[in-house]
């Protein structure tokens, strides 16, 4: 798996589409499951989001599945940065979102971080 993360707006899925010649993507930033018949996953800190509304674990949803997603290139926003959020829901997305990133980072052969369209390999 090849983990992508950066900030919203970033480019990353291009990125991803470029850098290693992948082509299909599925978007569940909004709504639906990951379909890990698809070559790139993007938009999985607002799944995250919604398996935490739920009561849910992401990093444990994802752990449970890793055999589906292990040839994936999987994309998240980092919310981690800014000012925390006072709202206590806000914060618990934020703290899963967090944990899923570092589960993510440890099991992928590869990261990188996009800056304003630009990656960096940082693992």
């Amino acid at each position: 798996m090849i983990f992508v993360f950066g900030g919203a707006y970033q480019g990353k899925t291009g990125y991803a589409m470029e850098a290693f010649g992948k082509e299909t993507v599925c978007d569940v930033s909004e709504a639906g499951e990951p379909d890990f018949t698809k070559e790139i996953i993007t938009g999985i800190d607002g799944f995250a989001a919604r398996l935490v509304a739920v009561g849910e674990e992401p990093a444990a949803w994802f752990e449970t599945r890793r055999e589906q997603w292990k040839n994936c290139v999987l994309i998240v926003n980092d919310i981690s940065q800014g000012v925390v959020p006072v709202d206590k829901k806000l914060r618990a997305v934020r703290e899963a979102n967090g944990r899923l990133m570092m589960y993510l980072a440890r099991e992928a052969e590869q990261a990188h971080r996009v800056f304003c369209g630009i990656g960096k390999r940082i693992k």
